[in-house]
């Protein structure tokens, strides 16, 4: 068994365009000032990172890991979210994320595609000369809008969706093998890797590719009501990264898992800043320690009702207080007989 790394938390959520969200030695900071001791880095967010330069300069990448360090927490991993979800997205969507891509791409599905894989790529060389062996990612939608089926899904639909989402990432994947950085999919609705059937479909295609591994998020799995511990012993030794969030979900007479198109607050299916919703984190921590997962416990702050900051400041403490240091010892052994092989022989009346 090992310890869990921590308290780590993602930036995402708390950049702007103020002091002290704007750079990374700022935000950095202000994360440790917290008790944080890592921080997740967003790779397409230039007022952290610039992705193109530091994919071609291990010293901008040694300056990148030394703000960090300077400010008092080390880069637990990247992310690269947002690019991976324009690796593959259904044309009902082409407008929705054309955001998330460059302004060059805008507009051109093809060329936002290729500008996708560009940056993942590079999101995972800047890993590695980071010195980290994980990165996030979503894994795009094909699938998705054909999640529930009505009307019936043609023979081969979700096969030849998959097929193409396996096709795309195959070279990223082997990307990923030759800089020795695994892909982390968060599996999330709005992913075609939404659960775990989905992901084992994907994990198929890509010839159960090592480097294809996962990011836990249990707050994902209670708005499915998806059994979140016991998909931590089904999936433990692909599990390489974990988001602490927390959830609800309460279904009532009018409206259950899909929400019925409410703003979140109005759902019954709701975010929540960790310790304040469903999630059984003793539980959690427990399977990870159990299984030997030694990455980071990084805080992904989303809440419908409470402020950031103060998510940030209350899941620092939470993640320490649940960190399992790991026991290097038999809590029996105080009680050990200290018998040989012959001993036991004779306990067993094999021996006279």
């Amino acid at each position: 068994m090992r310890t869990l790394k921590g308290p780590g938390l993602f930036l995402a959520q708390f950049s702007g365009d103020a002091a002290p969200f704007d750079t990374l030695p700022a935000i950095a900071k202000w994360a440790a000032d917290l008790g944080y001791l890592g921080v997740q880095v967003p790779s397409g967010d230039a007022r952290f990172l610039d992705l193109d330069r530091a994919a071609g300069s291990q010293d901008y990448c040694d300056e990148i890991a030394g703000q960090a360090a300077e400010a008092g927490v080390a880069i637990t991993e990247l992310s690269a979210h947002l690019q991976g979800q324009l690796v593959a997205v259904h044309p009902a969507y082409d407008a929705a994320f054309d955001g998330f891509a460059a302004p060059h791409v805008r507009g051109n599905p093809k060329a936002r595609q290729d500008w996708a894989t560009d940056q993942v790529k590079k999101a995972l060389t800047v890993s590695r000369r980071l010195g980290l062996k994980a990165m996030a990612a979503f894994s795009g939608a094909l699938a998705w809008p054909y999640l529930y089926p009505w009307p019936q899904r043609p023979p081969g639909l979700v096969e030849e969706a998959f097929d193409e989402l396996a096709r795309r990432w195959r070279p990223i994947l082997d990307h990923a093998e030759a800089e020795g950085v695994d892909i982390c999919y968060e599996i999330h609705p709005g992913e075609d890797l939404h659960d775990g059937a989905s992901y084992e479909m994907f994990l198929d295609r890509v010839g159960n590719h090592p480097r294809a591994c996962m990011l836990y998020d249990p707050s994902h799995y209670v708005l499915q009501h998806l059994d979140y511990l016991q998909n931590i012993d089904i999936y433990h030794s692909r599990i390489r990264m974990f988001h602490v969030k927390d959830a609800e979900l309460n279904p009532t007479g009018r409206q259950g898992v899909y929400g019925g198109f409410q703003p979140w607050v109005d759902r019954a299916g709701r975010f929540r800043s960790p310790g304040d919703g469903q999630v059984d984190f003793g539980a959690v921590f427990s399977k990870l320690a159990q299984y030997g997962f030694d990455g980071w416990a990084v805080v992904e702050w989303e809440c419908c009702l409470k402020h950031p900051e103060d998510g940030a400041r209350e899941g620092a403490e939470f993640v320490k207080r649940h960190i399992i240091r790991v026991t290097d010892k038999a809590f029996d052994d105080f009680a050990s007989a200290g018998t040989d092989r012959a001993a036991n022989r004779r306990m067993l009346g094999l021996e006279g």
